[in-house]
């Protein structure tokens, strides 16, 4: 017995050993927008379309909703995933970034693709006698095509990388697409000004297909309903109000976002029990996690990925409402990264501090201090998210409030040893 468990074990290290490998391969071998921002936006769709091609991959046999935005596209996405799992459907999920594991951008009713499938597929990536070099995303966005059609998912939810228009998910026909709301990010591809994103973010409206938006914003609305005309493709203005009081005011609109597109792709109204279960098996069934998710009490630390001025200021202005003492906040940030004067008059004003973390992308201590030559105070910059929530732990009461925000790959550093967590 104890000969079969050494032999088990050791089977299990090599394949964990050639999964990395793999995953490694994956992120050097093509350029990756996770591990090198900018360089590696490749806009266009024909790469996209060879890829499909060489996989014999027939993307209208699938039953896709797209969703684009800037911010809650991956939340809307979630919510609808879970409401058509709890209507007994087979769901299949992209989104991205991932934050700890490659599988989580791929999911079949919560569960993550397995080592094995991604260990096939790259190998069978790296067989391919291909004449172009094809990006992170155009292989991982086909690779989530692959796994759903042969899993014979009954929906497909995807979201966009990034923009519309040039994204490699656009490829797809969708039976709906939506738009959820729309702020100024990645301006140096999608333009420098409201319009000009929401025009981009437009490009995944299809001929005859219905979009869904959030909520009629004065930059966005009229270009949606011009395109929308023009493509013979009706365009659903959200009319739900589901009064579901443990969300933030914010993420409500993104769940009647879903609540329409659920009612229009499964031709019937939501059921009450159902929606709650949606609510309640949303981390089970999706992987939704680290949205303002809090993970301790007394005093208590909140989880957030927020990455753009709209985003960010939301999130601290929800925590600060839920704070009864001093809230505290450990901000990391993109090089790339930008931020607006009201960001960081928001950051200046509360008990803020900067963090680099391990992600080659992160902003250096350098970087730091020229942000914080604009701001009044002097902002501490820590090395890394284990010293700073160690440092700043010491300093607070039972009721104070610790959140962690600013970024994906901030996320991604956090361990629960850092805290000695007692989980919700």
């Amino acid at each position: 017995m104890e000969r079969q468990s050494v032999r088990l074990f050791i089977r299990f290290k090599l394949t964990q050993d050639k999964y990395k490998s793999k995953i490694d391969w994956l992120f050097h071998q093509f350029p990756a927008f996770q591990k090198q921002g900018g360089m590696a936006y490749k806009p266009g769709l024909s790469h996209t379309q060879k890829l499909l091609n060489h996989f014999n991959l027939n993307i209208t046999k699938l039953n896709a909703v797209h969703v684009a935005g800037t911010n809650g596209k991956g939340s809307a996405c979630s919510f609808l995933a879970s409401l058509l799992i709890e209507s007994n459907q087979k769901v299949g999920l992209f989104t991205s970034p991932h934050i700890f594991d490659f599988r989580e951008r791929i999911r079949i009713d919560g569960v993550m693709i397995t080592e094995t499938k991604v260990l096939e597929y790259i190998e069978d990536i790296q067989a391919l006698q291909l004449n172009f070099k094809p990006s992170f995303f155009e292989i991982t966005f086909v690779l989530a095509v692959k796994h759903f059609l042969d899993q014979g998912c009954d929906y497909c939810i995807f979201e966009t990388g990034m923009g519309g228009r040039l994204d490699a998910t656009n490829v797809l026909l969708p039976i709906a697409t939506a738009i959820t709301n729309i702020s100024l990010d990645h301006t140096e591809f999608l333009g420098n000004t409201l319009e000009a994103i929401s025009k981009e973010k437009a490009g995944i409206i299809k001929m005859n297909t219905p979009l869904f938006i959030g909520k009629k914003e004065p930059h966005s609305f009229p270009i949606f309903e011009s395109i929308s005309k023009k493509k013979d493709a009706i365009l659903h203005l959200n009319q739900n109000q589901y009064p579901f009081e443990g969300l933030p005011e914010y993420q409500k609109e993104n769940f009647n976002l879903a609540l329409n597109l659920f009612e229009f792709v499964a031709k019937r109204k939501s059921n009450p029990s159902n929606v709650e279960k949606a609510l309640q098996h949303l981390e089970q069934n999706t992987g939704y996690s680290m949205r303002l998710e809090c993970v301790a009490e007394n005093p208590k630390l909140y989880l957030d990925v927020s990455h753009n001025d709209e985003g960010i200021q939301r999130t601290i202005e929800y925590v600060k409402n839920q704070t009864k003492g001093k809230l505290y906040i450990i901000f990391g940030g993109a090089k790339d990264k930008e931020y607006g004067d009201r960001t960081l008059e928001v950051l200046d004003t509360i008990g803020s501090n900067f963090c680099l973390f391990s992600n080659r992308r992160s902003k250096s201590k350098e970087d730091w201090e020229k942000v914080i030559k604009r701001l009044e105070n002097e902002i501490p910059v820590f090395s890394n998210l284990g010293e700073a929530m160690r440092q700043i732990k010491l300093y607070m009461e039972e009721d104070d409030t610790l959140l962690i925000t600013g970024s994906f790959f901030l996320i991604s550093d956090y361990k629960p040893s850092f805290w000695q967590i007692n989980r919700l």
